[in-house]
C-alpha cells in the first residue's frame, strides 16, 4: 500500500466480514490507532486466528500496522532503515535463493530462515537488500 493510500486500508479488501471477537481483540490491542507487527502476531497466537486474518481485521478497522519485525515498515524514522549487508554468507545466500516464491522471499520464509540460521530477522532483510531480493508477501498482509 503506498503512502497515497495511507488511512484507507479497508479498500484493499473486497469484503467487510470478520469475526466480532477478533474485531474486539484487535481494537483493544491497538494503541493510538496502531498495531505493531509483534502485537499482531501475539494476538494471532492467543486467539487461534491466522496472522493474515488479524492483519485483515486491522485493515478493516483502519488500524495502521507498525513496527515490522523485518524492519520493512513502521519503524518511525528513516534513520532506522535497514542497510544492505556487505557480503552475505554463502549459506545465507543459498537459503534465501532456495526460499524464493515467484522471485520474492515470503515474510514467513524470512522468519524461518532467521530461526534456522540463528540470525536476527533484520539480518535477513539486510541480506535481501544486498541481493536485491524483495520480501513479499507479508504475513499480516501489509505488503
Amino acid at each position: 500500500m503506498t503512502h497515497q493510500n495511507t488511512g484507507n486500508y479497508a479498500a484493499k479488501h473486497n469484503d467487510s466480514q470478520s469475526p466480532e471477537i477478533l474485531r474486539n481483540k484487535v481494537a483493544e490491542a491497538a494503541e493510538n490507532n496502531q498495531l505493531s507487527c509483534s502485537k499482531a502476531h501475539k494476538l494471532a497466537q492467543e486467539t487461534g486466528f491466522s496472522a493474515a486474518e488479524v492483519g485483515r481485521v486491522a485493515d478493516l478497522l483502519e488500524i495502521r500496522l507498525t513496527g515490522c519485525q523485518l524492519g520493512l515498515f513502521g519503524q518511525g524514522r528513516k534513520e532506522n532503515k535497514i542497510e544492505a549487508a556487505t557480503t552475505p554468507a554463502p549459506e545465507l545466500c543459498e537459503a534465501l535463493t532456495n526460499g524464493l516464491k515467484n522471485n520474492r522471499l515470503p515474510c514467513l520464509e524470512a522468519w524461518e530462515t532467521a530461526a534456522r540460521l540463528n540470525l536476527k530477522k533484520t539480518d535477513i532483510t539486510a541480506a535481501c537488500e544486498a541481493l536485491k531480493i524483495k520480501i513479499s508477501p507479508c504475513q499480516l498482509g501489509a505488503f
